[in-house]
């Protein structure tokens, strides 16, 4: 049983000081929608306990969508910068663009350099790579509707800073300006090639994750927690295996901490590895590990109660999703010392699994230490929901910045790297 005194210093002062952020920073920027306002301003507006809160964008310019050629030049000036953000500016046709300048202002030029910008838009704020490309990638990406491109385009042709609107959806998130700077410094072509495909995977992110997050790394094995972009603390993890049961890509809300979790054992379980015969024929085994099974038209349905040998341990994190993908706790915390741990039928199991529930509790609005301490060691099940959602991101980074703050590659356990490089390494052939 954890220490409450321990668990207490273990969780530090990380968490008074995010204690301390306003309600609205904690928020995933998902659950802003863009709104035309009556008076032409474009707000971003989500309910909050507090109220509404708004997040405005520059009014809408009120006319033309033309392209004067000095935007047009500034626009051709910022393709040729895409090589920094680990894009080929090839795929927006320069050439093309710059037979438009010399054209001079007129329809022509319009067209070209608005979709140009559309093109270049895109890739920035959503990725180069196609979804089609994106294994297992389950996660809705809101930037779309909430960067539209409309709106951008107006942006940068009212204030004529064409580069600074399109260098604002590059992500925020210091991996990425790591490997920003290291694409900078190699010319090896492989390396060059790994560090685009990580950087578009970043791209594949909401550009905004929230003042509070929880980011997974699977093929690091590792999860951390983040507070006003700064890493509090890291956790190993312990992730699905190849195949079937790798973990997918996904994007998702934690909307409450559950202590002494019952388990639901999943029919590829229950039926595919035989544990509802199992359970049914050998009922003294099946009490003293807990498991209870029910049968209803041919289902058998298998249930491990809440105990010292439950799979989920001591807690699981409430994120719902139609992919029954969680994080939780294991009774068989060895695991986390080997080096290679996708193991797992696809949730993520998560070290020092109290200490991570009782953050999150006290983060999000929840329970404090000794109250949650005191649920802990009822042994009965109990879902402590959080007033204030937190985001959680399980992502696929094969190249990252590790806890001692190098970069450093990680083995592409379910080998989803190769279908990323051959997308960026084939010329984009759509027409414009």
């Amino acid at each position: 049983m954890v220490n409450t005194k321990h668990l207490l210093l273990a969780l530090g002062a990380s968490v008074a000081a995010a204690i301390a952020v306003p309600a609205a920073t904690h928020a995933q920027s998902i659950a802003y929608q863009p709104v035309l306002e009556s008076d032409g301003v474009v707000v971003m507006a989500a309910q909050w306990p507090q109220g509404t809160a708004r997040r405005v964008i520059p009014p809408r310019v009120a006319g033309d969508l033309s392209w004067p050629v000095e935007r047009a030049q500034a626009l051709l000036e910022a393709v040729a910068t895409m090589a920094d953000e680990g894009l080929d500016p090839a795929d927006y046709r320069p050439d093309g663009l710059r037979a438009a300048i010399a054209a001079g202002p007129g329809e022509r030029l319009d067209r070209v350099a608005g979709e140009v910008f559309a093109r270049l838009v895109a890739d920035l704020r959503d990725g180069r790579t196609p979804i089609a490309a994106r294994r297992a990638y389950l996660m809705d990406d809101p930037d779309a509707a909430l960067l539209p491109t409309a709106v951008l385009q107006e942006r940068a042709l009212a204030s004529g800073d064409v580069a600074g609107v399109l260098a604002s959806l590059t992500p925020a998130h210091p991996d990425y300006a790591a490997l920003r700077t290291a694409l900078a410094q190699t010319s090896d072509p492989a390396r060059r090639a790994l560090i685009r495909a990580n950087m578009d995977r970043w791209r594949w992110l909401p550009r905004e994750l929230g003042g509070i997050n929880v980011m997974v790394n699977v093929p690091e094995y590792m999860v951390r927690l983040t507070i006003n972009g700064q890493t509090a603390n890291s956790y190993r993890a312990i992730v699905g295996r190849p195949g079937t049961s790798a973990t997918p890509q996904m994007f998702e809300m934690i909307e409450g901490v559950i202590l002494n979790p019952t388990w639901t054992v999943p029919q590829s379980i229950v039926v595919g590895e035989g544990l509802g015969g199992r359970v049914l024929g050998n009922p003294s085994w099946a009490r003293t590990m807990g498991y209870t099974a029910s049968r209803s038209g041919g289902t058998t349905t298998v249930v491990q109660q809440p105990g010292p040998r439950n799979a989920l341990g001591l807690m699981k994190i409430d994120m719902p999703n139609a992919h029954a993908i969680f994080l939780h706790d294991t009774p068989s915390r060895s695991l986390f010392a080997q080096p290679n741990r996708a193991l797992s039928h696809g949730c993520v199991r998560v070290e020092r699994a109290l200490e991570f529930a009782m953050t999150l509790s006290i983060l999000g609005g929840g329970p404090g230490v000794e109250q949650a301490m005191g649920i802990s060691r009822s042994g009965d099940y109990t879902r402590v929901p959080l007033t204030r959602q937190i985001p959680v991101y399980l992502a696929y980074f094969t190249l990252g910045v590790n806890d001692a703050g190098e970069l450093t590659e990680f083995r592409d356990v379910y080998s989803r790297d190769a279908p990323v490089l051959a997308s960026l390494a084939q010329r984009d052939t759509r027409p414009l």
